[in-house]
């Protein structure tokens, strides 16, 4: 088993390829005013709410959000997951983080970042016209919240020098690409999309067992589109911007780490989805391909960055879904910071 990944600091440039009953949170926890959310039915987050970013450092911060909203049951989402842990844990996380019918709220979005040298967005979401039959509220999906969000931010398609992937699940590439001329075309034409290599070789294996749509309409095409670039797992892009290994959810799932000297922020993916997985490291969804490292990769990230200055951006805890990492008994838990 590969171990869990601790972002370390910048060195060389890395070689690529191209081609207990939990006491009531604070106020100031994660968890925010659902004025600020979305139904999935298909509302942004409104352009007030987008317009706003963090600085931090030389860097500013945008969030995209596609989608926010009840996405699955609780108890679906984590097998190991007991109605009786869940009742104990109701009080703080109802209903910012999960609705009255026990559904976790989930949001789907990037996030771009300006640096002084590059604009860089990560993992591109749900995207458009992208058949999703086990998905209803995404298939052929065509509203223009995404779209609608990064103008809202100040940002074209074409302003993007940079799309990294965390890893290559469906709800992390989508707007990779777009349908144009009945094609899928690279939606941010000037930019270079940087993946894991070990994870597209591994999601390559798999599409050649079992057509995957989402590998074929959002990652492939930026493949032949020659955009892509195929990179280490420990790839540092620039002095600002790098990658970690963070394997479990996938075997070559990455954080993005950014920052001049040390990490200013970090962007795990989906090495958290919840903030029940702040409280709780040891649960681990059913969209993990391995369980126990995730476990693991999820503990000692969330120790690596406690009590530190580090953002932690994630990619599905509801709004503002940025805070800094402080413990909670055994576990942990992420207070919001906002624009």
């Amino acid at each position: 088993m590969q171990e869990a990944g601790i972002p370390r600091p910048l060195g060389k440039r890395a070689q690529s390829t191209r081609s207990g009953p939990a006491p009531t949170l604070p106020s100031d926890s994660i968890l925010v005013d659902m004025g600020l959310q979305t139904a999935l039915a298909g509302h942004t987050g409104g352009e007030l709410a987008m317009n706003k970013f963090l600085s931090v450092g030389d860097i500013r911060i945008h969030r995209i959000v596609e989608l926010e909203g009840p996405f699955l049951p609780a108890l679906d989402i984590f097998p190991t997951l007991s109605a009786q842990l869940l009742d104990a844990n109701r009080h703080w996380l109802a209903p910012k983080a999960l609705s009255r019918d026990d559904w976790l709220v989930f949001c789907f979005q990037s996030y771009v970042v300006r640096t002084p040298h590059h604009t860089v967005l990560v993992d591109s979401c749900i995207g458009n016209d992208k058949v999703r039959p086990t998905r209803p509220e995404w298939n052929l999906k065509r509203d223009e919240n995404f779209m609608r969000a990064l103008a809202a931010s100040g940002f074209s398609v074409g302003d993007v020098d940079f799309v990294m992937c965390t890893h290559l699940h469906v709800d992390h590439v989508g707007w990779n690409t777009r349908l144009q001329g009945g094609r899928w075309t690279p939606t941010f034409p000037k930019a270079r999309y940087l993946i894991s290599k070990s994870e597209f070789d591994y999601w390559t294996e798999q599409h050649a067992k079992t057509p995957l749509p989402h590998f074929a309409d959002s990652v492939l095409p930026v493949m032949e589109a020659g955009q892509a670039e195929l990179v280490h797992d420990d790839y540092a892009l620039d002095d600002h911007v790098r990658l970690a290994p963070t394997p479990g959810h996938t075997p070559h799932h990455v954080a993005v780490c950014l920052g001049q000297d040390g990490d200013d922020a970090v962007m795990p993916g989906d090495v958290l989805h919840s903030p029940l997985q702040a409280r709780y490291p040891e649960l681990s969804p059913r969209f993990d391909v391995d369980k126990d490292a995730s476990a693991k990769t999820r503990r000692s990230f969330l120790e690596r960055y406690c009590d530190t200055r580090t953002l932690c951006c994630t990619a599905h805890f509801p709004s503002p879904s940025i805070g800094r990492v402080t413990r909670w008994d055994d576990g942990f838990r992420c207070d919001s910071v906002e624009p």
